[in-house]
Parts: structure tokens; sequence; C-alpha cells
């Protein structure tokens, strides 16, 4: 490849690629969209942790209702492959910007929904049942949402900064995580424990109206991708892109999935079940767990951007194995510190975990867009991520209490842990990564004019 169509070149020169402006418009609303979301999704784990058994799942037994609770949280996840797929399927078909502003919609209609539904004394067994119907939307809102912000923010990437600008997204998580739990902290503190109870843990969930609005705003101002704008423009898209998924991609989709595993699973273990764990098991405060939560989301924060870097630099493949490694070996030290109870050692496990967490999750946005090619890539990446969120994190708060309970020992959960990491290690060792090329640069350097080297053959085989 000569130097006038090297990628530095072209980022620099070429009219057809994004401007900084524009790049930074995506990358804040992919960063803002998603925290977003997954605030609307974490106010239902946190009050399920905390209110939700007792108010629409009452019961002689506290350990029953919450379990009830968290197998509502778990329908979340059923239904956020019924979105990825929908909106895969129309994100490719018409654009990755609609899907985004429809996800944002569904989402923020459940939550405040969820804010003014009547409990379980008002209107008895329609209370669950529309808890239900509510979460299931959520689901599918959220299930759509991630592949859709993903492929924003790789898509107008630089050639050389994919892994970092994919990580705008993922941060968006942890940021979703410190505000659902900064707003529990402050309602439980400003009401009395009975008017939270009555009504003040609807607050958090009506002030999503509120923080929709301002993500809608931001989403509305950016345009579509410069990737789906040459597919378009080249007539390259497919009338049914789910089943050329299928057909042509299967294996790979099914491998990216369990790929995904284990990264969730480390989400939802520290930032619902450890609230409810530590809140009934441990008997430590409130504050105290949602405090220690919120440092380990600034921790999460922090070190998966710290992940994409280090694979910007050294590549995703081995970036994600060295983070599945940690996982698998602090599965146990883990629990052996949160056990303690003392809130400093309890600090410490959530740091290290996450920091596992974040170098599987800093790579991982960049490296399944590029398995899949642009016409069907919403399709394959919001199906691979949503297949690993099931299996990984959508029942991990479920499992770890029904194998406390069963055992009355960490010990199981710790085991399950070693087993995700393991089993996502494996699936990353032999998974082909790089195999599209999906930044703005690659699509510019793609044009008609311009040559350019596959991605896996610029990255070297993986």
């Amino acid at each position: 490849m000569n130097q006038q169509t090297s990628t530095s070149g072209l980022a620099g020169a070429d009219a057809s690629l994004p401007s900084v402006k524009e790049r930074q418009k995506v990358l804040g609303a992919s960063l803002v969209g998603t925290a977003i979301e997954w605030y609307d999704f974490f106010i239902y784990g946190a009050a399920a942790a905390l209110i939700f058994g007792p108010q629409f799942f009452p019961t002689d037994d506290a350990m029953a209702g919450t379990l009830a609770a968290f197998a509502t949280f778990a329908v979340g996840f059923l239904a956020r492959p019924i979105g990825g797929l929908l909106m895969g399927h129309f994100g490719d078909r018409i654009g990755r910007k609609s899907m985004l502003l429809l996800s944002m919609l569904l989402m923020g209609i459940a939550t405040v929904a969820i804010g003014l539904l009547p409990n379980y004394a008002t209107i008895g067994i329609w209370a669950p049942i529309l808890l239900v119907v509510f979460r299931l939307l959520q689901g599918i809102g959220v299930g759509g949402e991630w592949g859709g912000a993903v492929l924003m923010a790789v898509e107008y990437s630089p050639s050389k900064r994919r892994a970092f600008y994919g990580s705008f997204p993922q941060m968006g998580l942890p940021v979703g995580i410190i505000g659902s739990n900064l707003v529990f902290i402050i309602v439980t503190n400003i009401f009395a424990p009975e008017v939270f109870t009555s009504w003040g843990w609807r607050l958090p969930f009506l002030f999503s109206a509120v923080l929709i609005i301002i993500a809608l705003w931001m989403r509305l101002k950016i345009e579509d991708s410069p990737a789906f704008k040459e597919v378009k423009e080249g007539k390259k898209d497919v009338k049914a892109p789910i089943l050329t998924l299928f057909k042509h991609h299967t294996g790979t989709v099914l491998l990216a999935g369990i790929v995904s595993i284990a990264a969730p699973a480390i989400g939802y273990l520290y930032s619902v079940y450890m609230l409810s764990y530590g809140t009934g098991t441990l008997e430590l405060s409130r504050n105290t767990m949602l405090m220690l939560i919120i440092f380990g989301a600034v921790c999460h924060l922090v070190t998966v951007a710290l992940g994409a870097l280090l694979a910007d630099r050294f590549k995703q493949k081995p970036v994600f194995l060295w983070g599945a490694a940690l996982l698998a070996v602090w599965s146990f030290p883990f629990f052996w510190l949160v056990d303690t109870r003392q809130p400093i050692a309890i600090a410490i496990a959530f740091a290290v975990i996450l920091l596992g967490q974040s170098l599987m999750a800093g790579p991982q946005a960049a490296l399944i867009a590029e398995l899949f090619p642009a016409e069907v890539r919403y399709s394959g990446a919001s199906t691979a991520y949503q297949i690993g969120s099931i299996l990984g994190g959508g029942f991990m708060p479920l499992i770890a209490t029904g194998l406390y309970a069963a055992f009355n020992s960490t010990t199981p959960i710790a085991v399950y842990l070693l087993i995700m990491g393991v089993v996502s290690f494996v699936a990353m060792a032999a998974l082909k990564v790089g195999r599209y090329a999906a930044s703005a640069d690659a699509g510019a350097l793609n044009a008609p004019g311009h040559r350019t080297e596959p991605a896996n053959i610029r990255e070297g085989k993986a």
C-alpha cells in the first residue's frame, strides 16, 4: 500500500471521512444515550434487590420474594435477543440511528410506566403481570441499544482507535450503574423508610423521563454511520439480514455469544447480586453496599477505557484473553474478601474483578463489530452480544441467590464464576477476529479509487 492510500493519509485528506466534530458528537451521543438506557435497566436491578419483593411478590419468606424479584430481572434478558433481532434487522435495512431512537423510546416508556405501576396490595395479581410486561419492553429496548450504539461509535472511528471508540458505549454501563445507585442513595436518605417503601422508590423511575428527552435530543443531531451509508449507496444491503446472517455466519454468531458470557456475569454479580447479598446475608447497611457498588462502577469506568487503549496498542484478542484469565484466577479470592464483611476488603475484591471485566469489555465492541460485514453487522453484533448477556449476565443474580440458598456458601458461586471465565477464554482462543474492517477510515479506503487490505491481513491472523 503506498502512502497516498494509507489510512493515516486519508484521515487528514479524504473529504468522505467524518470530521472531528462529527466524531465527537457521535461519541457523546453513544456514551450519554447508552448510560441512560443502562440507568433505566439498573434501577430495576436495584429496586429488585431492595423493594420489589414486598411490593409485587408479597410472601412470608423474604428469600422467596427476592428470588421472584430477580426472576423478573432475568425476564428482561429473555427479551433482549428479541430486541437485538428486530432492531438488528431494521438497523441493517433502514439505519442505525433510527433504531437507536426507537430503543430509547421503548426503554423510557417502560421505565416511567414501572414508576407509575400500582403494587400488589392495590391491584393484586395484575401488579406482577404488568411488571413483567414492562420489564420485557425494557429488555427489547436495551437489546437493540447495544448493537446500534457500538456500531455508530466503531463505524465512525479512525482505524487505529477502533477499540477506544467502541468503548464509549461500554463506558455507558458503569455510568448507568453510578447514576442508578446514586439516585437510590439520595431517595433512601431523604425519605423515612416507610415513605421510601410507600412511594419514594418510584422517583428514580420517573426521573428517567427527563433523561430520555436529553438523550433523544443528542441522537437526533447525529447522522447515520459511514459504513451504513456506503452499504446503501453501493446497494449492498440485503432484504433479510437475519437469514443472511445465519446462512453465512452461524458459527461466528454462536462462538461470539459464548465469548461474551463472562463480562456481563461480572457486571451483574457486583452491581445487582452483591447489593442483595451484602444487605441481606452480610448484614451491611444499604448505604455501605450502594457506595461500594458506586466505587466498583468508577473502577469499571476507568478500566474499560484502559482495556480499550491496551487493545488498540496490543490488539484486541490478547487483551480479552488477559481479562478472562484474571476472572478465572480471581473468582475464589473475590468471595474470600467479600465474606470478610470489611468494606476495604470488598472494595479491593471489586476493583480487581472489574479490571478483569474491563480487559474483556474494552476491546469487545470493536472485536464483535469486525466479525461481520456491514450489511448484516447490526444483526450479527446484537445477536451475539445478547446471547452472551443471557447466558452470562441475565441469570447471574438468580443463579447466585439459588446457589447460596441451596449450599449456604459462596463457594458454588465462585465455581460458577470460574467456569464463566474459562468458557469465555476458550471460546475467544478459538475465534478468528478482525475479519471485516469497521472503522470510518476503512470505509473511505474501500471507496472507489482506493484499495486496502482485508482487516485480518492488516491486524495479523488471529
